[in-house]
């Protein structure tokens, strides 16, 4: 079992590639969230030979401290707070909260619409818990209207469409809320990363719909079922809706895909999530976790130093993940706990202070 103290303010956890290093970035995140932010299924951590796997922490937020402990088998996993074991993954919300950055967030610019809206829906999530249950509502029903246009038997197909309708609109509203607040703080992050003069942008419109309240889209969506009524029982499935939605990412009004260069793809990205943690801190009254994965690849030396400046001036626990532990990287961040990661174990090299 690895056992880490974190600093209180900057972690950075160096080594060569495939020692285990996004691993412990991965097991702090599950902490706190109920999927993963590499995996689709949690029993792909379990260690190859093994049964099971665990992590283990202790939490603070809002002053009060919890024991949190997962177990993960290959049937399922079991999560206890406080050694009581719970039920519902909302009662994990709220008590560790993490903002992540990863190449494969970097990647979602380049990406088909799915890697968007994966990376929407966790983002909405991990601030209002209710987006939780109105997600899998949606997509609940969605399976059933899907199966029924499979079936030669439609009966009750219209009484789902009004379902989906009704679950799709508070999934949409949601959305729309986030992303509205998101835009608000994305530009000035963006300014702070890349030093650069351009207007950044995120907008979400989904596809055929114009409203912004719940019941008006409501009406819309039915319409835009209707409107593709044939087309769905043609190919067996619901061709439209938000589970088909695209973000626009986009930099002095271009398309950030087709226009930016890899440095202003990674720039926008990481604003994003600069974003992010604004709009949790806000929520919780405390900043999140930040989880900076592969620094080292992801952001030049000036970008570096950039997002270390807008770090430093805000009370945030932060763990790095990188190849080697940059000198620049160590002079700026004041309080820097370093590990050294090989094969999976961790060693204190000690504290790096600046005054």
């Amino acid at each position: 079992m690895i056992r880490v103290v974190p600093g209180k303010r900057f972690n950075l956890l160096y080594g060569f590639n495939g020692q285990g290093k996004t691993n412990i970035l991965e097991a702090i995140y599950l902490l706190g969230n109920p999927r993963s932010f590499r995996y689709s299924r949690l029993a792909e951590f379990i260690r190859h030979g093994n049964t099971q796997a665990m992590v283990c922490g202790e939490v603070e937020s809002n002053g009060t401290v919890s024991q949190i402990r997962l177990s993960l088998e290959q049937a399922g996993r079991r999560v206890e707070i406080d050694q009581k074991g719970i039920q519902r993954a909302s009662d994990l919300h709220g008590k560790l909260t993490a903002v992540v950055f990863s190449p494969d967030d970097t990647g979602m610019v380049k990406s088909g619409p799915e890697a968007r809206r994966r990376y929407l829906d966790r983002a909405v999530y991990t601030g209002d818990i209710g987006y939780l249950h109105c997600w899998h509502d949606y997509h609940r029903i969605l399976k059933q209207r899907n199966y029924l246009l499979k079936s030669p038997d439609k009966s009750g197909l219209d009484v789902w469409t009004e379902k989906l309708a009704v679950a799709g609109a508070e999934v949409i509203e949601r959305r729309l809320r986030y992303v509205a607040q998101l835009d608000t703080q994305l530009q000035q992050h963006y300014a702070t990363i890349s030093g650069g003069g351009e207007t950044a942008g995120i907008s979400y419109q989904p596809d055929g719909l114009q409203s912004t309240d719940r019941d008006s889209i409501c009406e819309e969506l039915l319409q835009l079922f209707q409107r593709h009524a044939k087309s769905d029982e043609r190919y067996g499935t619901t061709t439209a809706g938000p589970h088909r939605d695209d973000l626009t990412l986009c930099l002095d009004s271009r398309p950030l895909k087709a226009f930016g260069s890899q440095g202003q793809q990674k720039s926008f990205v990481l604003a994003l999530k600069m974003a992010e943690m604004e709009n949790l801190q806000t929520i919780f009254g405390e900043p999140p976790l930040l989880l900076l994965d592969d620094m080292s690849s992801e952001l030049d030396a000036q970008r570096n130093s950039n997002l270390m400046d807008f770090l430093t001036c805000r009370d945030i626990q932060v763990f790095i993940t990188t190849t080697e532990p940059s000198s620049a990287l160590l002079a700026t961040a004041a309080h820097c706990s370093v590990f050294r990661v090989e094969n999976g174990n961790l060693t204190s090299e000690g504290n790096e202070t600046h005054e």
